[in-house]
């Protein structure tokens, strides 16, 4: 039997709650624990690595990266030009973090980006493109799924969700960012429908726009309910629970939120990015703006046969994004780290 590959996993994404990169971290340690040719440990010491792979740009993993007898991946969850709508930064501040962003991931032997439209930002920090590794988030099967019907309303009792009105559920942090205003927009413009904002104010005071944005939190419009920051071992319940998942983020990498509603069969409702034309392909509607946002939910909920087209739209999307696809994706590239470092 082959040795296995030793990959040391160092993140801190668990500190700020209801964040995609701490979904996407646990996601993709959970996949490549599965897999018979990798040994994998979190956050523990790492002088037997044959890798050590950084899931957050924290100082002491930046340091770490002088110690050149191992391979280190940097996995790019978040970069600082994207942070618009987002954190509110003192310019000096954005700026010194930007640098420093920039720097942590030149100093890294790979990048493993989760969206191919990255790539361009990375190689204008002068990385070589040689560096750059795509390799598309991944959500279990195991923990989003669909549920029949009985459990569906029992969900929907739970969360208190109408059984005879549909409901528009949006996932994420409350963020300018994240199209929090365009949200409410379309709320009070379809006052028959239920919209419910899954997610907080993870950074608090620090949230660009957060007093506009608490306003909206705590007097939002009848049809509008926001549940705050949901645990992830609850999200497949909210899912179900749900019928449209409506996503009108301004920016994005490769949200989980997506996998996951997809993973429930939801049909999706999101803004027109370009970074979504190479990862969801020609499976989704591009809304331009607020006008098609309506236009799309409005046909969703009127319109059966449509909504049964754009379930099976995010069925097909699943059933490509599958497990044994994305862990073989893994499989290579970590063999492909090793094997250059033996070249050496």
């Amino acid at each position: 039997m082959n040795k296995k590959i030793k990959v040391r996993m160092l993140s801190l994404s668990d500190i700020v709650k209801g964040q995609g990169v701490s979904s996407a971290f646990h996601e993709q340690v959970n996949l490549v624990s599965n897999s018979k040719m990798l040994e994998i440990k979190i956050n523990q010491k790492f002088k037997d690595a044959d890798i050590v792979h950084h899931h957050t740009v924290d100082p002491k993993n930046y340091f770490t990266m002088f110690k050149k007898k191992y391979s280190h991946v940097a996995y790019v969850h978040m970069l600082a030009e994207k942070l618009d709508g987002s954190i509110k930064l003192n310019p000096i501040i954005y700026k010194i973090f930007q640098k420093y962003t920039h720097s942590f991931y030149r100093k890294a032997d790979h990048l493993v980006i989760v969206n191919p439209n990255t790539k361009e930002l990375l190689l204008s920090y002068g990385i070589a493109e040689d560096k750059i590794h795509y390799i598309p988030n991944y959500v279990s099967e195991e923990q989003f799924f669909v549920v029949d019907e009985k459990m569906r309303d029992a969900y929907k009792d739970k969360y208190e969700f109408s059984k005879t009105k549909k409901t528009v559920l949006a996932v994420g942090q409350v963020l300018i960012g994240k199209g929090v205003e365009d949200f409410i927009k379309s709320a009070i413009n379809n006052p028959s429908i239920d919209y419910v904002w899954a997610g907080g104010f993870s950074f608090g005071k620090l949230t660009d726009g957060y007093d506009q944005l608490k306003e909206y939190f705590d007097n939002p419009p009848k049809n509008v309910r926001f549940l705050d920051v949901v645990e992830r071992d609850l999200m497949n319940e909210v899912y179900n629970a749900a019928d449209i998942l409506f996503m009108p983020s301004y920016n994005e990498m490769f949200p989980m939120t997506i996998l996951e509603a997809i993973n429930t069969n939801k049909p999706l409702v999101i803004r027109d990015l370009s970074l979504y034309e190479d990862i969801l392909f020609d499976h989704y509607r591009p809304c331009a703006g607020l006008v098609d946002f309506d236009d799309e939910i409005n046909q969703l909920v009127s319109d059966d046969q449509y909504f049964l087209n754009s379930v099976e739209k995010s069925i097909v999307l699943k059933n490509y994004y599958s497990k044994p696809y994305i862990l073989n994706m893994w499989e290579e590239f970590y063999q492909h780290v090793v094997d250059q470092k033996e070249g050496e």
